[in-house]
């Protein structure tokens, strides 16, 4: 017995002294952790941030950057690597650090599967890896971790459906798994987690209806369950969660009705969002109890009738009011009595009454709403009487919509006081009067729509001053005089359209200095003259549409120099002479409509005058020619085209002879060419915030590209940067794919990206650039800012991904396509550096940052990061470095000269792994 109790008293003295050493060195307390964190270290693939550049042996783990451990044991208690720009996989070995409480890897780029092994770690509180690639299923063995507060695995890859073994959590509070690819039904057991307060499942596939097991949620704040599939009405007993801040139903096949009390029975709401479904009913007149409010939609429904006249009586931190495209109103006078209570809103920046029954004057009222508004629509109601002048108030306003109603009266004269405007629509109305000469102060406009009015009188001079105008629009009015020649100045244009006017005179030779141009239509006018020869000089134009004037003398022979033409329409005018034998060279062409002129002469026979379908020539009595499908007599055959016929053979050898010169002059030239800098090649379209869509630009909204990315799903993710991801997508108007780079505006330095890229973007042009075809600066649907650029879309992916495939595949670049593509690279470069107004450093050049189209031609982009040159006038020899952001992926930033030096060391840096 003694021996025994003897025995006993040393085994604890033996484990009093060996928890003293542990205690009293901490390296080997912890060096289960350090094994584990080096194995996580290993599955990194890129590290641009040196993030993990301190672990290492020679610093204590509990220094390492992103590590922290708890004060008792110097175990590691918390990873946090979130906003590293970290790439790879989740090692399995992140199970072994049995002491972790936390998990912070968001906004990164991990990709693989979750380690099942997370489930090893039975401390773990907080599991946060949202905003990476990450893909397969949940892991339902998370559950096992009975202390897990927090899930966030939001904007992912994932699959599969919500594991139902997660409704033994009973400790969680949060569950963020929105923008995945998750599908099933919302699982009832989340009804018995009583300490939920956040559900995020918003941008999923997820159907079925809502359970009404939700509704015993007692502590809940947020519930997002937007861009869904869910059917069926909403359970009642979700009403009744008074605690609700955010209700997200938008954009999923709800039926039923809103509550009439809904404002009293969720007295803290402050943002609602059911749109996009099949509700209706009466708009709730209790909504305006709600006092916390802060953003309010219910648009895209079937709401009818009145609006509460005291809707934002309490509402003073309302910031977004969109009621647009329902029933609502009488159309009568008062239907807008409600306005005078948004005055109370100070807050107010968005304001969408669109496509109503909204009838009546519009209320002075709107003119006193808050300074901070910043969108006002009211299109496509049943408005009466005058703008009224006071509209100036909202100087903050950047788009204004009043397009389809039956306003009438003159444009206020003071129009040109909202400085800000960047987008003015107005057609569609029965407006009378000129355009006033103040809406030249609106400089920062760039979409102007006034058609389909009764505007008269000449084109105001001040209308020079819109420098960045690009889409314009004043057809179907009843301007006279002349187009005036300060025309060519509107350099940034894109779209013309003068069309059913009674402008007269000759067209300016100026337009050919519009060189974005890409589509001129001044049809049904009184214009008379010569076509003009400098037409042609612009060279991106695809619509041309001359007809329905009196235009006289031959078509121009330029005209064959548009080779992007696809509808040329010179119909109804006095034109003679022959078709140009060039314009059969016009392969794009679809539609060409030459009838009822003075034509004469030979038809041509090749290129889009083969295809008789997409041609028109009717009302020229003296062609002939062509194809016999188009019934015209026989050319007579001239005496001198005989002797040409025998000179065929003896000019063939000539020819012959000079191209095999050629070919060893190109030897020669190519030589030659090596050293001396190259001209910049032929211009593209550049485009901000709208898109070209068969015949007419149009307004991309953030639901157009939501819709067009399948819900920014991850199926469609391309890849994911510092600032960004990008998507692919299709335009429901368009069946070509482009590129959607989305910012992320939670992280610090993207909206100065975002700038960045728009300033470099619109001070360049250029074949082997990446062509932007629209940017979109809006508001998503939780009321948050969105910015994103739309790019075409390159088949062929990045040169990263071809210069470092696997050894079993056929995708190999051979040597003539490496060396077209560094040609494109030094091209895109040169045009950068040499022939830009103002000189721009890309600063982040890497193979990944160069994309291939479908004919292997090599696109420089991502100009997130670009850096502008300038020249100090009093000191020209010294040059000066400008920009918002100059961080790159590689290189010391340098100032001044110095800096051109480091970034061609980016190039030489791909020109060697292309020859590599």
């Amino acid at each position: 017995m003694e021996t025994t109790s003897f025995i006993r008293m040393i085994l604890m003295l033996s484990f009093v002294n060996i928890s003293v050493y542990i205690t009293a060195n901490p390296t080997f307390s912890n060096q289960t952790d350090q094994i584990a964190l080096f194995a996580f270290k290993d599955s990194i693939t890129e590290d641009p941030l040196g993030a993990l550049s301190s672990w290492n042996t020679s610093v204590n783990l509990c220094q390492w950057h992103g590590v922290k451990c708890g004060r008792r044991h110097q175990r590691m208690v918390e990873l946090d690597l979130r906003y590293q720009r970290l790439a790879g996989s989740i090692s399995h070995f992140i199970g072994n650090l049995s002491f972790l409480r936390s998990i912070y890897l968001q906004e990164n780029q991990f990709r693989g599967h979750i380690p099942p092994q997370i489930s090893h770690l039975s401390r773990l509180q907080n599991l946060n890896l949202s905003y990476n690639t990450l893909q397969g299923e949940i892991p339902s063995n998370l559950s096992l971790c009975l202390d897990l507060r927090v899930i966030h695995l939001g904007k992912n890859g994932l699959v599969g459906k919500i594991p139902a073994a997660f409704g033994s959590l009973s400790k969680l509070t949060s569950l963020y798994v929105f923008s995945n690819n998750l599908h099933g039904t919302i699982p009832p057991f989340l009804g018995n987690l009583s300490l939920l307060e956040i559900i995020s499942l918003r941008q999923n596939n997820l159907e079925g209806t809502l359970p009404e097991s939700i509704g015993h949620l007692t502590n809940l704040l947020y519930f997002g369950i937007g861009q869904n599939k869910i059917s069926g009405t909403v359970p009642p007993s979700l009403y009744n969660i008074s605690a609700l801040e955010n209700f997200f139903l938008i954009s999923n096949q709800l039926t039923g009705s809103l509550p009439s009390d809904i404002g009293i029975m969720l007295p803290n709401l402050r943002h609602i969002s059911v749109g996009g479904n099949q509700f209706t009913g009466r708009f709730p007149a209790s909504f305006s109890n709600a006092s916390r409010m802060r953003s309010l939609d219910i648009s895209t429904s079937g709401f009818f009738g009145p609006v509460p006249v005291d809707l934002g009586r309490r509402m003073n931190d309302l910031k977004r009011l969109d009621l647009a495209f329902n029933n609502l109103g009488t159309g009568v006078a008062g239907d807008l009595n409600f306005v005078d209570s948004l005055t109370n809103c100070t807050e107010l920046q968005v304001l969408g009454l669109s496509g109503n029954k909204f009838g009546g004057v519009l209320p002075n009222s709107i003119t006193n709403l808050s300074t901070q508004l910043r969108f006002l629509y009211a299109g496509g109601n049943q408005f009466v009487g005058n703008i009224p002048a006071g509209m100036s108030n909202l100087a903050n306003l950047l788009q204004l919509g009043l397009e389809g109603n039956r306003l009438s009266g003159s444009i206020p004269f003071n129009i040109g006081m909202l400085q800000n405007l960047q987008i003015l629509s107005l057609h569609g109305n029965r407006l009378s009067g000129s355009i006033p000469e103040s809406i030249g102060n609106l400089t920062q406009i760039f979409k102007l729509y006034l058609f389909d009015n009764h505007l008269t009188g000449c084109l105001p001079q001040s209308l020079e001053n819109l420098k960045g105008l690009q889409i314009l629009y004043l057809s179907e009015n009843n301007f006279g005089c002349s187009v005036p020649k300060t025309i060519g100045l509107f350099s940034s244009l894109i779209t013309i359209v003068l069309a059913h006017n009674s402008f007269n005179g000759s067209l300016p030779l100026e337009l050919g200095a519009l060189n974005n141009l890409e589509e001129l239509d001044i049809s049904n006018n009184d214009l008379s003259g010569e076509l003009p020869m400098t037409l042609g000089s612009c060279l991106k134009l695809e619509v041309l549409l001359l007809s329905s004037n009196s235009f006289n003398g031959s078509i121009p022979s330029s005209f064959a120099s548009l080779k992007g033409l696809v509808e040329l329409d010179l119909s109804h005018n006095n034109l003679s002479g022959t078709i140009p034998i060039d314009l059969q060279k016009l392969s794009f062409l679809q539609k060409l409509n030459l009838s009822f002129n003075n034509l004469e002469g030979e038809m041509p026979l090749k290129g889009g005058f083969t295809n008789t379908s997409v041609i028109s020539i009717v009302g020229n009595g003296n062609l002939c020619g062509g194809v016999p499908a188009l019934h015209l007599p026989a050319c007579p055959i001239l005496e001198s085209k005989k002797q040409n016929n025998r000179l065929g053979f003896k000019v063939s050898i000539i020819i012959i002879s000079v191209g095999l010169c050629l070919v060893i002059l190109m030897f020669v030239v190519a030589i030659y060419w090596k050293r001396k800098p190259r001209k910049a090649p032929s211009e593209t379209p550049l485009g901000e915030e709208f898109l070209r869509v068969g015949e007419e630009f149009l307004r991309v909204s953030y639901d157009e590209l939501f819709r067009a990315t399948d819900g920014f799903s991850s199926k469609n993710l391309l890849g994911v940067g510092g600032f960004s991801s990008v998507y692919k997508g299709i335009l429901q108007q368009n069946e070509n794919p482009i590129a959607v780079k989305v910012f992320n505006l939670e992280q610090m330095g993207a909206s100065e990206s975002f700038l960045t890229e728009c300033e470099a973007l619109r001070k360049i042009r250029h074949r082997n650039l990446l062509k932007i075809i629209t940017a979109c600066s809006s508001i998503n649907f939780e009321g948050s800012d969105f910015k994103a650029l739309v790019f075409e879309f390159m088949q062929n992916g990045s040169l990263e991904s071809w210069l470092h495939t696997s050894e079993n595949t056929t995708s190999k670049l051979n040597l003539t396509q490496r060396l077209n593509i560094a040609i494109d690279v030094i091209s895109g470069l040169e045009y950068l550096h040499h022939h830009c107004k103002t000189p721009i450093v890309h600063c982040d050049l890497k193979p990944s940052n160069v994309l291939l189209d479908e004919e292997m031609i090599a696109h420089v982009g991502d100009f997130g990061l670009a850096k502008f040159l300038t020249i100090d006038i009093s000191n020209p020899i010294e040059q000066h470095t400008n920009s918002i952001a100059i961080k790159g992926s590689i290189g010391y930033v340098a100032p001044g000269k110095k800096f051109i030096y480091v970034f061609k060391i980016m190039f030489y840096y791909i020109i060697l792994e292309l020859l590599g």
